[in-house]
């Protein structure tokens, strides 16, 4: 639904980075592929989720002195409203462990950090970048993208990260051939075009324009 939805049902690759991270890519002949989505328990790299299970990484290591201490390390004692470090155990075991929703949520504090200059945040951010074109190369290599730059498009929450993602995204986009693309529908949207091609093909083209021209509407 998320590649049906940014890319109108057109050749090339939608990354998602949610509270996981899966990407799906069609080629010009109709030959598609998958990447990611494997598990949290050692999948779903780039994702919210990852960013944010990283989070409690680098403020453990900052909090016993194995990596320097920076704004991230703040940021974190100030949103769990710790009297010690080690207090974070117990409310991550009692409230967040079991909820992929709540660990990928701290990625926000992975955003404000790195707003206030936090370099292991931003680095975090880079790493993810580089987790999800690792997907994206991989689905590249099995289509048959090479008459043209291929469109990339994106869905998910660790893109509303906005600048601390998308320009570093686009030029590794870039360096592998491709174009970083904005979303033109939605998922939901992608949904209802992939209903009309399996339903009714005869209409596809109608509701494509249809909903392609709304949503370009200001």
């Amino acid at each position: 639904m998320g590649w049906a939805g940014s890319l109108a049902l057109e050749p090339g690759i939608n990354i998602v980075a949610g509270t996981g991270s899966i990407a799906f890519g069609r080629d010009i002949h109709g030959k598609t592929a998958r990447g990611g989505g494997w598990s949290e328990f050692f999948g779903d790299e780039g994702s919210c989720y990852w960013v944010g299970r990283k989070v409690l990484e680098l403020f453990s290591k900052q909090a016993d002195g194995r990596i320097p201490k920076d704004a991230l390390y703040e940021v974190v004692y100030r949103e769990f409203d710790l009297s010690d470090d080690f207090g974070i155990l117990d409310i991550i075991h009692d409230r967040y462990i079991t909820s992929r929703e709540k660990v990928a949520s701290l990625q926000l504090l992975a955003k404000e950090a790195a707003l206030l200059g936090s370099r292991s945040a931003i680095a975090l951010y880079m790493e993810a970048v580089g987790e999800l074109c690792l997907i994206i190369a991989a689905i590249k290599n099995q289509l048959d993208f090479t008459s043209k730059p291929f469109d990339v498009s994106y869905t998910g929450g660790l893109f509303k990260a906005g600048e601390l993602v998308i320009p570093h995204f686009s030029r590794k986009i870039e360096e592998m051939g491709g174009k970083l693309i904005t979303p033109r529908l939605k998922p939901e949207e992608g949904a209802l075009l992939l209903a009309y091609r399996h339903f009714y093909e005869d209409g596809l083209e109608g509701a494509k324009k249809e909903l392609v021209k709304k949503a370009d509407q200001p």
